[in-house]
């Protein structure tokens, strides 16, 4: 064959593997989806990502909301459900009496007393609802005032969590204290978001990113090589930009901001946000904002870390991070300026 011929074949079959490619790539081209629902945890819940169908990213995110309301209804201690033993239930009955719990919920404390509260150093108490309730009704009041100091420090004495009794071979829960109360606000919705989305990836989810109320997750990559997620950090003191730095998550590593922007109320001049330094049993003032980005599956570490950072000087925080594995933080404060660990991957944005 002469050159010219050999040359005019090879052409025409690199068109041919051109046209074979783009034909394979627009067969498996997946399209970005997004589902958004208001019925989880008292938040807005936002998930993106990409499947090859209407239908099979609407069986994905049916299964997805499912868990999600699950552990909503478990970990709600303001409402009863029928048919579900939830921490409202045992709030109400575990002084009483020792109350079994299902597989979930009791799975949920037994990881917050082996893995959440060592790692947060006592910091995150979620044997406090007798103090962080007095908050809790105080904003939710018509007129918002701090409760009055001596319950203050009445409360703080019912909240040992030595007074959580967990029998293991009857999976029941009691407390040793009658005054005592579960508040696991700051911890319950990374967890869960972290055990859904591991179902979801059991089901098959490939590629989404999970915001439930600012718990933020990445299953996967984004879908057509279009390369790894991003999360912003919320400005937290408001005006332009909307966000201060942009994230890139990894699959599996979530990013989880702790602030005292969002559920607070103002008296006499002063902001009293729901973080609640349990130290003192007043509102913690350390910084404005915490932002925890987590290794890969412990989103339900990061929500812990995130509350404990916000309520803890942020030498007492870096010593916490020092004692974990692969952890990054940024601290926001007051006067606008912030603080970051090493390893913190953050980019400004411009």
């Amino acid at each position: 064959m002469k050159p010219a011929a050999r040359r005019a074949l090879a052409a025409a079959a690199a068109a041919a593997a051109l046209l074979l490619l783009a034909a394979y790539s627009a067969l498996h081209r997946q399209t970005l989806y997004t589902t958004t629902w208001f019925d989880v945890f008292d938040t807005v819940s936002i998930v993106q990502g990409y499947a090859r169908s209407q239908a099979e990213w609407d069986a994905q995110m049916d299964a997805l909301h499912d868990d999600l309301v699950h552990y909503h209804q478990l970990f709600d201690i303001y409402h009863a459900y029928d048919g579900v033993t939830n921490l409202h239930d045992v709030n109400a009955r575990a002084a009483g009496a020792p109350v079994a719990v299902e597989d979930d919920l009791y799975g949920f404390l037994r990881w917050y007393t082996a893995q959440a509260a060592p790692e947060t150093g006592g910091a995150v108490n979620i044997a406090a609802g007798a103090v962080l309730g007095l908050w809790h009704d105080a904003r939710e009041s018509d007129a918002p005032a701090p409760p009055e100091e001596e319950a203050i420090r009445e409360a703080l004495t019912h909240c040992d969590p030595a007074a959580l009794l967990l029998d293991d071979a009857a999976q029941t829960v009691a407390f040793a204290d009658p005054a005592m109360a579960l508040d696991v606000g700051a911890v319950a919705k990374g967890y869960a978001v972290e055990m859904a989305a591991a179902a979801a990836e059991e089901r098959g989810l490939q590629s989404a990113l999970l915001n439930i109320g600012g718990n933020v997750r990445a299953i996967g990559e984004k879908a057509n090589g279009e390369g790894p997620w991003t999360a912003g950090v919320t400005n937290p003191w408001g005006g332009d930009p909307a966000y201060l730095q942009a994230v890139e998550l990894p699959d599996g590593c979530s990013l989880v901001i702790s602030g005292d922007y969002q559920r607070y109320f103002t008296y006499e001049g002063q902001r009293y946000s729901h973080l609640i330094d349990l130290t003192t049993g007043y509102p913690a003032r350390y910084c404005t904002s915490v932002a925890v980005l987590t290794p890969p599956q412990r989103g339900g570490s990061g929500d812990a870390l995130s509350t404990a950072l916000f309520c803890l000087p942020e030498a007492d925080g870096r010593a916490l991070l020092d004692a974990q594995d692969g952890f990054a933080a940024l601290w926001m404060y007051p006067d606008g300026t912030t603080a970051q660990t090493e390893n913190w991957p953050g980019q400004n944005v411009q």
